[in-house]
This record gives C-alpha cells, structure tokens and sequence, in this order.
C-alpha cells in the first residue's frame, strides 16, 4: 500500500516537473519569436518595397507571430490541444481563402500573385497561419475587454471585430507590396468593404473554433497575458509603423482606431485584475 503511494506520488512529481519544462520551454519560444517579429516589422519599411528581402521579411514576421501565439498557448492549454486548434483553424481558412479566390465570396474577387511561395491551392503557405496567429490573441483580449460581460457569444463577435480591425492595416501593406489583387479597387486604399465583411463573417468561424478547442478561462481577469499583450503591441507597431514609416496617416487612424479601443481596455483590465 505505501509502495503504491509512493510511486503514485513520484508519477505525479515528475508530470508536474514535465509540465514545468514544456512551460520553460514554450516561454522562451514565444519571447525568441516575438523578438524576431518585432525586429521584422521594424525592419520592413527600411527596405525597398517590391524587394525580395521585404518578401522574406513578410514571411519572418508571420511565422513569427504564429510561433508566439503557439508557444503562448502551449503554455496555457498544452501541446496537443493547442496543435490541433491550429490545425483545425488552418484547414479551415486555407478552405475559406480558397472558395474566396475562386468564387469572390466571402470577400469579394481577388487573387493571389505568385509572390509569396510556397502556395497550397494557390493559397500562400503563410495565409492560414496569419489568421491563427492573430485570431487567438483577438479571442482573448476581447475575453479581458469584455469584462463581467464576457460570454460565449460576446466573445465570439467582439473577437471577431478585433481580428478584422487588423486587417485594416494588413490588406493596405499586403497588396501595396503585390502579394495579392483585387478586381475591382474599393473605397479604402482600394480594398473593397466586401473584404471586411467576409473578415468578420469567417472571423466568427475562426472564434467559434477557439472557443471550442482552446476554451478561455471562465474569469476575464485570467484572460492570457502574453496573448492580450500580443495583440496590443500589434497594434500599437501597426499604427506607428503607418504613421512615422510607411506614411499613410489613414490607415494609421483607421487602422489604430478599429485595433487600439479594444486593446487598451483589455490591457486595463489586465493591470487593475
């Protein structure tokens, strides 16, 4: 019977000690990734636009940010499920992104050019890990904004909102640099409206999936973070990055007005928890 105990004690001594490497682990990843990502987006307006290094520094700061995001979640809900979350949201938006090109629904006619390599369905590689990367962070910083008032459905839109509001920023640079094209130019900087609509009609998708595989925790105030602080920094890069290096103070108050509000009130929720 103590034999018993004891081995049943060591067991569970040595999963607790696992568990605290993957954590170790997991958090160096993440602060190495967000490092690289940053020194990426700092990067990028130095450089020739159209160049072959603003291409590869395009893909650094994606992976980038899809590592944070993973490592992050590693740390919080483990490597299995947070693999197979990133898993489900890839197929799922590689899918979404190839009925786009094809059909112009969700977003509306667009394609992409061959200049991000390699492409699954002539979707680029880097596209389905960008809405995971970014769609995690918005979940839980809408967790944190939202308060008292944070459930299933009010996470799922606001977090759907606050994924969209990056692609205010993202659409203007990535068709700038000619990554991909719209048939018909739009009102802003020439994407189309449909564009945002289709954003946060497959952002609810994406939200709903979170919320299934990687569920937050049930008080607001333990929201992620690491995660709300991603997308804060997000924010706060892209805004800036428009305003002092690419020069477009448009996308600079559009962009930052649709990402900052929701940033900043999770942030403040975050200290005063």
């Amino acid at each position: 019977m103590n034999s018993y105990g004891n081995s049943s004690r060591t067991s569970s001594r040595e999963r607790r000690a696992g568990w605290a490497g993957w954590e170790r682990w997991a958090g160096w990843a993440a602060g190495g990734a967000s490092a690289v990502t940053v020194a990426g987006m700092i990067a990028t307006p130095l450089l020739p636009q159209g160049g072959r290094a603003r291409k590869v520094l395009s893909t650094v700061v994606v992976v980038g940010s899809f590592t944070t995001t993973t490592a992050n979640a590693v740390r919080r809900w483990g490597v299995g499920r947070t693999g197979s979350a990133a898993l489900a949201t890839a197929a799922a938006t590689t899918a979404v992104e190839r009925i786009g090109t094809a059909t112009g629904v969700p977003f509306g006619r667009y394609a992409y050019t061959r200049a991000l390599q390699p492409q699954i369905a002539h979707v680029p590689a880097i596209v389905p890990l960008a809405w995971f990367a970014l769609g995690l962070p918005a979940r839980e910083t809408a967790h944190a904004a939202l308060g008292e008032r944070s459930t299933p459905a009010t996470r799922i839109a606001l977090g759907s909102v606050a994924l969209t509001a990056w692609d205010l920023f993202l659409d203007p640079q990535m068709v700038g640099e000619g990554y991909w094209a719209w048939v018909r130019r739009g009102m802003y900087r020439g994407i189309p409206l449909s564009n945002y609509l289709g954003w946060f009609v497959t952002g609810l998708g994406v939200m709903a999936l979170l919320e299934a595989a990687l569920p937050p925790s049930e008080d607001p105030g333990r929201a992620d973070g690491a995660l709300v602080g991603e997308y804060a920094y997000m924010g706060v890069m892209e805004t800036v990055g428009f305003a002092r290096y690419f020069r477009d103070p448009v996308v600079a108050v559009v962009g930052g007005l649709g990402m900052l509000p929701v940033a900043a009130t999770a942030v403040v929720r975050k200290l005063r928890d």
